[in-house]
């Protein structure tokens, strides 16, 4: 093959793009340029990708569509993989180097294809012990937790910490990272994922669907909400809590019921953290953290892993494959 034909083929690189707003449908394969780190950038070669709530909401017209514009698009934020290429200036990663990160959150950074391209601080490297596909379902959950948890919580051991949805991509890492930080860790799922909260160190599992969730937990320190819900959780907090609400949508009366009882309430958004990403990665390595990772797909399966999320069934991640 002549040398610029396959310089041709090699600049450029398959993924699965939104071709307009709306069902799972509208992923579909395109063969796109392969893009080229600037200075302090690294070109990542994609091994897996983390499938979030954010990439199918954005898929539909919402999550982070306003930031991204209109379609065509790459979605996906989640990504683990390979160092392929270094711009000038890095000096912390190098060609070789097995690694995963959360690459420009909200901006597009368009893990649902072969390689990216980011800021080097924006990967660290991979815990030997984790696989690929867990690496990849770890950065957007484990940030999420570890910005809310100790960041904006701080955490303390012998507090009570609630997480609802405790069984999900989010929840699973966030039950982890709270019990690594001391803290007894309550959290809700239906009764058969009770032995699997267990697994992620929940002291005690409360089935939403047989009980008063805030009667049963009773008084809380912090209110993770992964599911942007009732009103009543604001009974579980007193003066000095602290009530964390992720899902952009939330009951219109939320904040004013928090409030009322003296506790403190904030919505949140994950955002790229060398610091967060290389905290995780050392209590993934001292047993302290692991990814539970529900099924893979091919890259080109993507609209069916986006179905099975939508049905809010998994426990654990999603995740795809390259």
């Amino acid at each position: 093959m002549a040398g610029a034909a396959r310089r041709g083929i090699l600049s450029r690189m398959r993924a699965m793009t939104v071709t307009s707003f709306g069902g799972p449908e509208v992923l579909q394969p395109a063969d796109l340029p392969r893009p080229e780190p600037l200075p302090t950038e690294v070109l990542v070669r994609v091994v897996a990708a983390g499938v979030n709530p954010v990439d199918w909401k954005t898929r539909a017209g919402k999550g982070m569509a306003a930031v991204l514009g209109e379609p065509p698009f790459v979605v996906g934020w989640d990504v683990a993989g390979v160092v392929e290429a270094v711009g000038h200036g890095v000096t912390l990663l190098a060609p070789g180097d097995e690694v995963f990160g959360l690459p420009w959150f909200p901006r597009a950074a368009g893990a649902y294809a072969e390689y990216v391209t980011a800021p080097s601080r924006q990967f660290v490297r991979k815990p030997p012990g984790l696989s690929f596909e867990q690496a990849g379902g770890l950065a957007l959950a484990g940030l999420t937790a570890w910005q809310i948890l100790v960041d904006t919580a701080n955490v303390q051991p012998g507090q009570r910490v609630l997480v609802t949805a405790a069984a999900g991509g989010v929840g699973h890492v966030a039950t982890q990272v709270a019990k690594a930080r001391g803290a007894l860790v309550l959290g809700t799922a239906r009764a058969e994922k009770h032995e699997a909260l267990r697994r992620f160190g929940v002291d005690e599992p409360i089935d939403y669907t047989a009980a008063d969730v805030a009667e049963v937990a009773g008084s809380v320190d912090v209110v993770v909400d992964l599911v942007g819900g009732s009103a009543d959780l604001a009974a579980t907090l007193g003066p000095g809590g602290l009530f964390v609400n992720v899902p952009s949508a939330a009951p219109a009366d939320l904040a004013g019921a928090v409030e009322a009882r003296g506790a403190t309430y904030t919505g949140f958004l994950v955002e790229p953290d060398h610091e967060g990403l290389f905290a995780l990665s050392q209590i993934v390595e001292d047993g302290e953290l692991t990814v539970e990772v529900a099924r893979t797909f091919p890259l080109t399966a993507a609209a069916e892993a986006h179905a099975v999320g939508e049905e809010g069934r998994t426990t654990g991640k999603l995740v795809l494959t390259l």
